[in-house]
């Protein structure tokens, strides 16, 4: 049921009325999309189903436009363009989210009264308007669209829901083109958006080779360093695109590739070539292996931590302290506990100094606390438990200092003011900079940064 996908890069100058004269540097780019879009309307889809990573995007979530009639505007980059009274195919949205939920993914629908509600967009981003454009000039008209908007999840749950959607067209006998919105590269060139990264052209040669070998599974298994690299903003539409390829043999073209302004511009389409078998339930089992391989390596005071928890919510109690980690007893300290889902924060308490007896008591105390306190997430769920990596943070004792002998990536910090005070662990992904690191201190403790404050530092040592 799947007729065509495609890969489309969505910078808004490939607009005429935006780009204006700077449209010719883009030239190569404009025949691409032009190639791809005659292609898609040829393979005469029931419902084009966009990807786009500038909707309303969250960590633990996938969300939807869920109102009947869609509208788009480019206004902000200066084009007179707007489109209304797009259709939204609801039958399809509604089956991808129950489909969906079933998997245990997350689904939030955008309509007008719930973006209200929560500052959310209910139109059309960019993402979706410019390759939608294209559509239209190939004569796509007067047919409905989904528009979904990325989530900061783990491949293999973006894979799954690319299934999902595969799955649900299926059932309701639609045919479906599916559109993975995302520019490559922000990092090629020191005048671009960033500053040159030479991880920028590898990625993105790296992606094109291997749309082109059909090699799906190492693109989802790209390490993400070399993502954040690159500065990428297509990556998880691409990883969803692939899943509703899911036990497709394929043929990729290439129509074009630039990098003018220092972002690389790919645009590819996708046409089935026959059945293969399916790589889901592969990472879904490496996914738990990996899962397990952490599990196996834990720290002594991890280990307490995740007893503690799993004991506290599966059974409602708190477990004795086995004699196998009696040490954990033996001095008393200021603890933090992080619990991690899929690489994302699910939850973090600490105490800045030794509140209780020992350490076993400051970290049981606060590995309930991560899971059920953090003002931040809802209380962790039995069937999350498996999901969990933790991480203990054992305090040092804080002393005084300037920000002059502060490192961000050797010690934390505190800072104080009157009874207001706000703590920062080192080493902290995003975290480079002494700047950085006090003025994320600073908001916690509710201080200006133009206030006179205290500042002590204390080293970490940090057990996963």
């Amino acid at each position: 049921m799947l007729t065509y996908a495609a890969l489309s890069p969505h910078p808004p100058l490939i607009i005429p009325d935006i780009g204006g004269e700077r449209l010719k540097d883009v030239a190569d780019t404009v025949r691409g999309m032009k190639q791809m879009a005659a292609e898609l309307a040829a393979s005469k889809p029931d419902t084009v189903v966009f990807l786009t990573p500038h909707g309303n995007v969250f960590g633990d979530a996938i969300s939807i436009l869920s109102e009947p009639l869609l509208e788009g505007s480019l206004a902000s980059f200066g084009s007179n363009m707007k489109w209304t009274g797009i259709a939204n195919d609801l039958p399809l949205v509604r089956e991808i989210t129950d489909k969906a939920i079933d998997s245990g993914i997350n689904i939030l629908w955008v309509d007008r009264e719930n973006a209200a509600r929560h500052r959310l967009n209910p139109h059309l981003d960019h993402g979706i308007m410019v390759p939608w454009y294209y559509l239209l000039e190939a004569g796509l008209d007067n047919i409905p669209i989904v528009a979904i908007s990325i989530g900061f999840l783990p491949q293999v749950e973006l894979y799954t829901l690319g299934c999902i959607i595969s799955a649900a067209a299926d059932k309701l006998h639609k045919k479906i083109a599916v559109v993975a919105s995302g520019d490559m590269s922000h990092r090629l060139k020191d005048e671009g958006p960033y500053d040159y990264h030479p991880d920028g052209p590898v990625y993105d040669q790296l992606i094109s080779r291997l749309l082109q070998e059909n090699d799906f599974e190492a693109i989802i298994n790209l390490p993400e360093e070399l993502r954040e690299n690159a500065g990428e903003c297509g990556y998880r539409s691409i990883v969803i695109m692939l899943g509703c390829l899911d036990k497709l043999q394929v043929k990729t073209e290439v129509f074009s590739y630039e990098g003018t302004f220092g972002v690389g511009y790919l645009t590819i389409g996708i046409t089935a070539q026959g059945r293969r078998d399916s790589l889901l339930e592969k990472l879904k089992t490496s996914q738990l292996q990996q899962l397990e391989e952490t599990r196996q390596g834990e720290s002594l005071p991890v280990k307490w931590a995740r007893l503690t928890l799993e004991n506290y919510i599966k059974q409602g109690r708190l477990p004795e302290l086995p004699s196998e980690y009696k040490q954990l007893r033996d001095s008393s300290a200021g603890v933090f506990v992080s619990l991690k889902k899929h690489g994302q924060l699910r939850g973090c308490i600490g105490t800045i100094e030794a509140v209780y007896d020992d350490i076993a008591a400051e970290i049981q105390a606060n590995a309930i606390s991560a899971a059920t306190r953090d003002p931040r997430f809802s209380e962790v769920q039995a069937d999350e438990l498996e999901q969990l990596v933790y991480s203990v943070d054992i305090l040092g004792k804080a002393e005084p200092c300037s920000r002059e002998d502060l490192d961000p990536v050797q010690y934390g910090v505190i800072v104080s003011r009157g009874s207001r005070r706000g703590l920062l662990l080192p080493a902290l992904e995003g975290v480079n900079t002494v700047d950085e690191q006090l003025n994320i201190a600073l908001q916690k403790a509710g201080i200006r940064p133009g206030e006179d404050y205290d500042i002590q530092r204390f080293k970490v040592t940090r057990y996963s």
